[in-house]
């Protein structure tokens, strides 16, 4: 299922789904008058075909496949068509698992082990055919490096490859979601040669030829000389053409240079592949057997177009693009490229879809849940944030008495009511959301359904603000990242691929910021420390892992009026222990006033925390309690003065490193040591984490011990 929740703030107003019966009209003379409303004579080209019962009932050419030579595109013209050359790599693998030299529910590593081999989970080839692997496109890596892919001089399959041998992790679990991702058919091409014993291209190359196709191939090379090619050509607005620079040789997900006449041919022989009773081209316009997406098959999206049941694909490298259209129902077949970057096949072909068939009434068919649930006598809450199933974060608010639901990239959407707990958009009236309890479900016209789980996030503190800074590291990107905060308490970030730009930073909760076009999902370790952060620029790259590098710290300081409280340990007056200090500063971070704390030991400060009338130290003492050291919890007035101290252990050493506040008073969070015996030198000690709970005076309520850190 692609997501709606990533690309909402640009399709909210997109075609809903049409169904009805078709009536034929064609007429090529209006067929061309459409192709000329998209380029001139005197334009770079656009070359159109349509199949229609096997046979090929239109073929047309306009425009120029070289400006500087004034070439005219014609039928051996020979256009990049990019993406949409994924349906021949992806019947390739098809043809290999026909003749039994692998399966499509191998894990595609048993034949390319050097890829992802701490993942544990199976990621098998239908995953990589159908993008649910969750492996994130190269060409959106290589844009968060600054990197654009399509720069980079000479860079080819072998050069994408040692790039996703460095990532160690998914972006899901396979099978799981749906993102669209070069980088699966990169990998295929790989394992298409490692199957077979011979080059991508000599496999490839054998197929076109018993199609017929002789003017189809992929590129081998980027300076390879392609007989009859079609030059990329944009303007930019600018109103004079500019060619688009290809310096790039990757193949598989794309780089298929090929005629209109040898894409007819093929989809003349789709059309009769049942009669000819052809397994191979019959099999690969089906979706893929045993796989939850239905949506993807083998190289093509299977949905609706012009409200007609469709395989489709679109194409875009460069100034080239793409467009092929299969309507089985009416056996029929649209194709179109062109070299002229003003045009947008999709939009040309849906165009002529429309001319051929005639548009239809839209009907609406919401899924059975929505008219099972939409009526609740019951206010559920509904302002608040939400995460989808791809953790996207949506927020509902309100504003002078209006709903609007938002993500926080986009322009608010205002929600009308339309009953208790359902509400539809004022711009879009056929979208509905139903809210519950604990989720909100939005229901598309299409049967669609999207569920947003209510976020349990806090907003953030000024005391996690203070927690994100240090520096991160990507190994899987070889990137740095840091986060500071300003005097004046605004955080920032910086990251290696742009070390000129600093990117303020919005908290839109304690884990979750944005910054710029970047979304950072913050994971924090079991004493509730920022430890790792996940980036995101793009939905088809997201959540690349950054390690905290710097030293990992409580929570010592803490933003105030004025100023700032923080703890340190520092020596003792005497010099033979430690003692805790407490100091109120201000914003420059001059002293106002110190107090110490603790007894004649060794006592220790990890974290501070406001709390009603005063503040919460957490620490460990020796000075105090029952063994080596005890858990230690101060409460402090806002002067400094002690309220009261509790400590919390047993006859070894147990260390409190952080708080939070609960319904009864605080949960404390620490380590517990647990020895054998007395005897130092013949026991045997555990190291586990333990959560104390006590009431708002510090009373220990209960504990807990959770987890073994080590054996000692």
């Amino acid at each position: 299922m692609r997501n709606l929740n990533t690309l909402f703030a640009l399709l909210i107003f997109a075609s809903l789904p049409l169904s009805g019966q078709s009536q034929w009209n064609f007429n090529s003379d209006s067929i061309t008058n459409i192709l000329y409303q998209y380029v001139s004579d005197e334009e770079p080209g656009l070359a159109v075909g349509i199949v229609k019962n096997g046979q090929i009932i239109y073929e047309k050419y306009l425009g120029y496949a070289n400006l500087q030579h004034r070439v005219k595109v014609s039928d051996t013209t020979r256009f990049n068509i990019a993406s949409t050359a994924k349906q021949f790599t992806a019947l390739f693998l098809l043809q290999l698992s026909m003749e039994g030299k692998l399966s499509l529910e191998d894990d595609f590593r048993e034949y390319l082990p050097a890829l992802f081999p701490e993942i544990k989970e199976e990621i098998k080839i239908r995953h990589l055919i159908n993008h649910t692997s969750g492996i994130r496109d190269y060409v959106y890596l290589y844009e968060i490096k600054n990197t654009a892919w399509w720069k980079q001089l000479g860079k080819g399959n072998k050069d994408i490859l040692a790039l996703l041998e460095k990532q160690e992790d998914l972006m899901f679990v396979p099978g799981s979601d749906f993102s669209y991702s070069n980088s699966n058919y990169i990998i295929m091409a790989a394992i298409i040669e490692e199957r077979t014993g011979q080059s991508f291209h000599s496999y490839a190359e054998r197929f076109f030829e018993e199609q017929d196709m002789m003017n189809t191939s992929f590129l081998k090379r980027y300076m390879t000389v392609i007989p009859n090619k079609a030059d990329p050509y944009s303007d930019w607005g600018s109103g004079s053409w500019d060619q688009f620079p290809m310096v790039t040789k990757n193949y598989g997900d794309g780089s298929l240079y090929t005629t209109l006449k040898d894409q007819l041919k093929y989809e003349v022989a789709l059309q009769n592949a049942q009669k000819n009773n052809n397994r191979l081209l019959l099999a690969s316009q089906k979706p893929i057997p045993a796989s939850d997406m239905t949506s993807y098959g083998f190289g093509l999206d299977i949905g609706e177009r012009a409200g007609r049941p469709a395989l489709y694909h679109a194409g875009k490298t460069g100034s080239y693009n793409a467009q092929v259209d299969r309507l089985p129902e009416e056996n029929l077949a649209i194709v179109a490229m062109t070299n002229n970057g003003r045009v947008v096949c999709q939009e040309l072909s849906e165009e002529i879809l429309n001319t051929l068939l005639g548009q239809i009434e839209s009907v609406e068919a919401y899924d059975e849940a929505y008219y099972l649930d939409a009526k609740s006598t019951e206010q559920p809450q509904i302002t608040g944030q939400y995460l989808s199933e791809a953790e996207s974060l949506m927020s509902i608010t309100q504003k002078e008495g209006k709903l609007y639901w938002q993500r926080f990239d986009s322009d608010p959407f205002e929600l009308m009511a339309e009953d208790t707990n359902s509400y539809y958009f004022a711009d879009l009236p056929s979208w509905k959301i139903i809210f519950y309890e604990e989720e909100m479900v939005l229901y598309e016209p299409s049967g669609q359904v999207n569920r947003y789980k209510r976020s349990k996030d806090k907003p953030a503190s000024a005391a996690d603000l203070f927690g994100f800074e240090g520096g991160y590291y990507s190994s899987e990107l070889d990137l740095n990242l840091a986060f500071e905060i300003s005097e004046k308490g605004q955080l920032s970030m910086r990251i290696s691929s742009s070390p000129d730009n600093i990117y303020d930073v919005r908290a839109l909760n304690r884990n979750v910021l944005v910054a710029s076009g970047y979304i950072i999902r913050v994971e924090r370790d079991r004493f509730d420390r920022p430890v790792d952060v996940f980036v995101t620029l793009t939905d088809r790259g997201r959540n690349n892992r950054f390690r905290k590098q710097t030293q990992l710290t409580f929570q010592p300081q803490i933003a105030t009026e004025g100023g700032s409280i923080q703890v340190t340990t520092i020596a003792s007056e005497d010099g033979e222990a430690t003692d805790i200090l407490l100091t109120k500063n201000l914003p420059n971070g001059n002293e106002i006033w110190s107090k110490r704390l603790g007894g004649n030991g060794y006592d220790r400060a990890s974290s501070i925390m406001e709390v009603a009338n005063g503040y919460l130290i957490i620490g460990s003492t020796s000075s105090y309690g029952r063994g080596n050291y005890d858990m230690y919890l101060l409460k402090v007035d806002p002067s400094g003065e002690v309220v009261w101290q509790n400590t919390f252990g047993e006859l070894d050493n147990e260390y409190a490193y952080s708080a939070e506040k609960t319904e009864t008073g605080y949960l404390i969070k620490g380590t517990i040591q647990q020895c054998s015996s007395r005897d130092v030198l013949n026991r045997t000690c555990t190291t586990s984490v333990w959560y104390v709970q006590t009431d708002d005076r510090g009373q220990e309520l209960s504990r807990e011990v959770l987890e073994q850190l080590a054996v000692h």
